[in-house]
């Protein structure tokens, strides 16, 4: 919501005396618990509504009838309880629709201001601390984490009277409260790719004390990302080749022993791994073209990729060695390529007008294309090479992995069953064309040299 907007619907809400006639029915005062609880609820409900049609004055006015209750200490308790229980009802929904931390405050930071997104974190933190620990997700709490995630209220307070108490004043409160109440229980049902909290189960201990699953290896990761954090700070376009390659190949060659060491898991009769999802932000403008990018990094490290562009963000299939090399290689590539285009600067065309748009829609399009055939290439090299030492010790890997891009395919007709294809637009600019394929073809992801130009 703008800072303009907001400023009128304040202003709107401070100078009005009493709730609208609309509102009359559900602001009576003097009625006892269960009237008022309902009474409340009511109210609730119909800003609910009012913000589903964009009736602003309706909300402001639910907003101050809410917040002159708070004023009262008999009717503070049932508007704070019937609230925070709606956020947290809502919040429990979206776990079972599909959503996690991640989702819900990227969503959040499409659509709402910077406190409300505050809100949305401290919302989920106090539904996830209802749980034992053991049985949540690690990666919701480590999604938790990445967003900075305190619960710094006293618990024994609730967390809306914390808020009033850190200077909020009620009728902010109470229209940000509902604002992010929106938002969460107007949310779509998407696939559910992790145990919702307080089912899922810590891994097994049998056999030695540790998870039958092949596990991300934090030091190659942690290598990955310090070659890419060269590449992105490098102004030497060979450099930044060399990191970029470099990186590819050693998640390539992790993404092979991972596999290897599947196979032989299942072949001693322990559980295999199986194919998880990961949800990865999309983000305007020129979401079509970042898509196409994440979509080209995605098939080059064996993962299938499906785009929510109304939600922002794609899907990715595979398995947990490749996913998270995906992620981090992604958000490189697009600080590369961004760079690249700040440095570009704008376009005109013959009479003067604007073609910067166009210019860099093309630009991206092209780099995605060209950088897809760059780590296809790099892959296949590792493939090749990894395929000659499997064989010297009896074994193929080429069925193996074969068959671990059948069961990517089987997760992805499990989870989307009825999937489409669309065309993210087409190209209008030939300069912004070839520029995306020399920036791609510069930061050549193959093992021989750079192309030059």
């Amino acid at each position: 919501m703008g800072k303009d907007k907001r400023a009128r619907r304040r202003a709107r809400a401070a100078s009005a005396h009493r709730p609208s006639p609309g509102w009359r029915a559900a602001s009576a005062h003097g009625t006892d618990g269960a009237d008022e609880h309902a009474a409340v609820a009511t109210l609730i409900t119909q800003a609910l509504h009012a913000l589903d049609v964009g009736m602003d004055a309706l909300v402001d006015d639910a907003a101050v009838t809410l917040a002159g209750r708070c004023a009262s200490p008999t009717t503070r308790r049932d508007v704070v309880m019937t609230l925070l229980d709606s956020l947290t009802a809502a919040t429990t929904a979206a776990w079972q629709h599909g959503w996690q931390p991640s989702d819900v405050h990227r969503l959040a930071g499409r659509r709402l201001g910077v406190a409300e997104q505050a809100l949305v974190v401290d919302v989920m933190t106090h539904e996830l601390s209802r749980y034992a620990p053991a049985t949540v997700d690690r990666r919701w709490w480590a999604q938790l984490s990445e967003l900075g995630a305190d619960p710094w209220w006293d618990r024994s307070a609730t967390l809306l009277d914390a808020q009033r108490e850190r200077g909020v004043d009620w009728f902010t409160l109470m229209s940000r409260t509902l604002t992010v109440l929106h938002l969460i229980t107007r949310l779509p049902v998407l696939e559910l790719l992790t145990p919702v909290p307080g089912t899922a189960v810590a891994p097994s201990s049998a056999g030695g004390g540790t998870d039958d699953r092949p596990a991300v290896d934090e030091r190659i990761l942690s290598k990955v990302r310090m070659l890419l954090a060269k590449a992105e700070s490098t102004t030497f376009e060979a450099e930044a080749e060399t990191f970029t390659a470099g990186a590819q190949s050693l998640m390539a060659r992790h993404s092979i022993d991972a596999a290897l060491l599947a196979a032989s898991g299942a072949a001693r009769h322990r559980d295999p791994t199986a194919p998880e999802g990961r949800r990865i932000g999309i983000d305007n403008p020129y979401d079509g073209p970042k898509a196409m990018l994440l979509n080209a990094v995605a098939s080059a490290n064996r993962c299938r990729m499906v785009w929510s562009r109304e939600l922002g963000f794609g899907t990715v299939v595979g398995f947990e060695s490749d996913l998270d090399g995906v992620e981090v290689l992604f958000t490189s590539l697009l600080v590369q390529a961004t760079r690249t285009l700040t440095s570009a600067g704008s376009r005109t065309d013959r009479h003067g007008g604007s073609r910067t748009r166009a210019f860099r829609q093309s630009f991206l399009t092209a780099y995605a294309s060209r950088i897809g055939e760059r780590l296809r290439e790099v892959t296949a090299a590792e493939e090749a090479a990894a395929s000659e030492n499997a064989r010297s010790s009896g074994r193929e890997l080429v069925p193996l992995l074969e068959a671990r891009a059948e069961e990517v395919d089987d997760a992805v007709s499990t989870w989307f069953p009825e999937l489409q294809t669309h065309s993210v637009g087409a190209v209008r600019d030939a300069e912004g064309w070839h520029s995306g394929r020399a920036a791609a073809d510069r930061a050549e992801l193959g093992a021989g040299p750079a192309i030059t130009h």
